[in-house]
């Protein structure tokens, strides 16, 4: 039986605030609570357990967002801290909250839709643009709103994102992938 938690220990809601203040060190507009990573926070006794799914197995990043996470919490006096990595079920773009979505759009990153985004083709053709997002809604740049958009690229600044430009304002956008 674990030892029973402290009674000074803050609750569980104090500490999803707390962690909802760490920026994901790839797009700090975003905090990992918003990406939809931080999975489960909990007392084991007087340890805090905190259970992270990565957005991807192999992110690079991981470790950081574990050094973060770790750092946030003792700099409030939690020394007992477990980490846990949990990769089933797996990250979904399903997972970033809607505060998350609007943040990442106003930084100018274009947010995965539920239907799984922009599309279009690498050459720019025609038929590649303003295909928009199938069922849902309908893709648009995060600086105009424009919805005449050409995939420059599968790969973006990271590897969660792909690179777009807009038509209507020729500006070049990360669209974060649906996954």
């Amino acid at each position: 039986m674990p030892p029973p938690r402290p009674k000074s220990a803050p609750d569980i809601a104090r500490i999803w605030e707390w962690l909802d203040a760490v920026p994901d060190p790839e797009i700090p507009v975003i905090s990992l609570v918003d990406l939809g990573i931080i999975r489960d926070v909990a007392w084991q006794g007087d340890r805090l357990v905190v259970t992270v799914t990565p957005t991807y197995s192999g992110c690079p990043a991981t470790a950081v967002i574990r050094l973060d996470i770790e750092t946030a919490l003792r700099a409030q006096g939690i020394d007992k801290i477990e980490i846990q990595t949990r990769i089933a079920p797996p990250w979904t773009t399903d997972w970033l909250t809607e505060k998350g979505r609007v943040r990442l759009e106003e930084y100018g990153i274009a947010p995965p839709s539920p239907a799984c985004g922009p599309t279009g083709d690498l050459t720019g053709s025609p038929a590649g643009r303003g295909a928009g997002r199938g069922a849902g809604e309908p893709a648009r740049c995060p600086r105009c709103g424009g919805m005449e958009l050409t995939r420059v690229s599968q790969f973006g600044s990271t590897p969660c994102k792909a690179h777009w430009r807009c038509q209507s304002c020729l500006e070049p956008f990360d669209y974060f992938k649906c996954i």
